[in-house]
C-alpha cells in the first residue's frame, strides 16, 4: 500500500464487478474464516488463496469503520452509464445528471468515514449543492452549444458527448466540500505510528479533503472522456449501423472497461494514511517534526 502500484492492485480488487452477487452466506463464510485466522483456529487445508480471496470479499462488501454490509448498489463497483448516451433532450440531461449524482451521494454515504460522523443536514446539503451544480453546468454548457452556430452537426454532437466531464467533475467538487465541511472546522482525527489516536487537526482535514476533492476531479476523467473518443468510432463501423439496437449494451461495456481503470486509478493516486507535520509550541516558537 505505500506504492502505487500497490493501492492500483488492492482497489482493482475491491471494485471487482462479481463482489456485487456474493450470497449473504459467502459473505459469513468469508468472515468467519478471517477470524479463525486471525485467532489461530483456521481449519486445516485452507490455503492462502482461500485466505486472499476472504479478504477481498470482507473490504469490497463490509465497512471498515461500522462493521456493516453495504447495500449492493452503492458500493464501488457499481456505476450509472446513462450520461453517455448520444442525442440527449434537455430532460434527458437533467434525468441522468439527477440519477448520477443521486448514486454519488448514496455511495459516499455508505462508504464514508464513520470516525467522526456527520448530521444528516450536511449529507442533503451536499446532496442538493451536487445535484444543482451538475444540472445548472450539463444544461448551460449544452444550451450554448446548440446556439454555436459555427460548429456543424458532427461537431456539435462530438463536444456535447463531453459535456459530462465539466458537470460531474464541478458537482463531485461541490459535493465533497458541502458534505465534509465540518470536518474543516472540528478536525480529523490523528493516529501515531501504533494507531493511537492522538487529537484532532484541522490541518490534516484540509490536507484529506484537498487529496479527496483532487480525486473526484481525476474519476470522471477516463470514464466520461474514453468512451465518447471509442463510441464515436465505433458508431461508424457497419456492425453498429446495421444494428442500431447493439449501441447501448456496446457503450455499458465500454464504460464498463473505463470505469475498471478510472477507479482503482483514482483512488490509488494518494495512500489511504497519510503523514503530517506534527509541531510542538516551545518558548522559541513551534518545533515541526517529520
Amino acid at each position: 500500500q505505500t506504492s502505487f502500484y500497490g493501492r492500483f492492485r488492492h482497489f482493482l480488487d475491491i471494485i471487482d464487478p462479481r463482489t456485487l452477487f456474493v450470497t449473504e452466506s459467502r459473505l459469513k463464510e468469508a468472515v468467519q474464516l478471517l477470524e479463525d485466522y486471525k485467532h489461530g483456529t483456521l481449519p486445516p487445508g485452507v490455503t492462502n488463496k482461500e485466505l486472499w480471496g476472504a479478504q477481498k470479499i470482507k473490504q469490497a462488501i463490509i465497512h471498515p469503520d461500522t462493521n456493516e454490509t453495504i447495500f449492493m448498489p452503492f458500493r464501488m463497483s457499481g456505476m450509472v452509464v446513462g450520461l453517455l448516451l448520444p442525442n440527449q433532450t434537455l430532460a434527458s440531461t437533467v434525468f441522468w445528471q439527477w440519477l448520477n449524482q443521486s448514486h454519488n451521494a448514496c455511495v459516499n454515504y455508505a462508504n464514508r468515514n464513520a470516525t467522526k460522523p456527520s448530521p444528516t443536514s450536511k449529507f442533503i446539503q451536499g446532496y442538493l449543492g451536487a445535484v444543482i451544480s451538475a444540472v445548472s453546468i450539463a444544461v448551460g454548457l449544452n444550451v450554448l452549444i446548440k446556439r454555436a452556430n459555427k460548429f456543424t452537426p458532427a461537431t456539435r454532437l462530438l463536444i456535447q458527448r463531453f459535456v459530462p466531464f465539466p458537470a460531474v467533475a464541478s458537482a463531485n467538487i461541490c459535493n465533497v466540500v458541502l458534505m465534509r465541511h465540518t470536518e474543516l472546522e472540528e478536525g480529523i482525527d490523528v493516529l501515531d505510528n501504533n494507531g493511537n489516536i492522538v487529537g484532532s487537526s484541522r490541518i490534516a482535514a484540509k490536507h484529506a479533503l484537498l487529496e479527496t476533492a483532487l480525486t473526484r476531479v481525476v474519476l470522471p476523467m477516463p470514464i466520461l472522456v474514453l468512451p465518447p473518443i471509442i463510441m464515436s468510432v465505433l458508431e461508424k463501423t457497419s456492425l453498429l449501423r446495421s444494428r442500431p439496437r447493439m449501441i447501448l449494451p456496446v457503450q455499458s461495456l465500454v464504460c464498463l472497461a473505463a470505469f475498471g481503470l478510472a477507479l482503482p486509478l483514482a483512488i490509488s493516486l494518494f495512500p489511504q494514511m497519510s503523514e503530517v507535520s506534527t509541531c510542538l509550541v516551545t518558548p522559541r516558537g513551534l518545533l515541526c517534526l517529520p
